[in-house]
């Protein structure tokens, strides 16, 4: 199995065979408690301006829409799996719009098949591929806004590859050492975008045992157990 690590818009372009789309802060940790949290079905959208138009036909679905990491105007919520703790989506489909996440699902066009990862459900992703033991794995750190590094992003990248290996990796401390670096803006109490309990969300190593996946058109997200 050829395992490649490839960052941010520029490798979701170049990514192949089954890849994996990892966006930490925080578009598939959102998606990975919406679904524990009744939804039915995601749909990734690239552009704005097509989000809002399917939300226009669709009334009843709800759209969350992020960009440089604020909640959009005229979205139902943003990116923060805080802001939706307590509420019931059962049965209900969710339009999802982002700078760095969803931008790789759409951009990774010549992948053979397509999944989300993030840290909260790395550990079944990687028992995913390993089920479906593919000649090759491109796993994609989406990064800031989809154009450059993101820590966060990277580590989970590392993570994956490092199981996938059966290799050891120190993955607690490297979360703890995100405090200090990529996750100090949830710190931050005058950086009101980032709420603190997001990072703890977003950090829950392995809480999750179900592997997201998208259609092959590409324009759908569903969880696969």
């Amino acid at each position: 199995m050829e395992i490649n690590i490839l960052e941010c818009i520029d490798g979701a372009k170049q990514a192949k065979g089954l890849t994996v789309i990892i966006d930490v802060f925080r578009a598939f940790s959102l998606e990975c408690y919406l679904f524990q949290q009744g939804a039915e079905r995601i749909i990734p959208i690239g552009d704005l301006d097509q989000a809002f138009a399917l939300k226009a036909k669709h009334p009843d679905w709800y759209l969350f829409g992020e960009r440089k990491g604020a909640k959009v105007d005229g979205c139902d919520f943003g990116n923060s799996p805080c802001e939706v703790a307590n509420i019931d989506f059962s049965h209900k489909t969710i339009i999802h719009t982002t700078s760095a996440g969803t931008q790789g699902i759409v951009n990774a066009k010549g992948a053979d098949e397509i999944v989300t990862a993030s840290i909260v459900n790395a550990k079944a992703v990687t028992k995913y591929i390993r089920q479906k033991n593919p000649d090759c794995v491109s796993i994609v750190a989406m990064g800031n806004q989809g154009v450059s590094r993101a820590d966060e992003d990277l580590l989970c990248a590392k993570y994956i590859k490092a199981l996938l290996e059966k290799k050891e990796f120190p993955i607690e401390q490297e979360v703890e050492a995100l405090k200090n670096g990529a996750g100090a803006k949830f710190f931050d109490p005058a950086n009101l975008i980032f709420p603190e309990e997001d990072f703890a969300l977003c950090t829950d190593v392995n809480r999750f045992d179900f592997v997201i996946q998208v259609t092959k058109n590409g324009n759908v997200v569903e969880k696969n157990r």
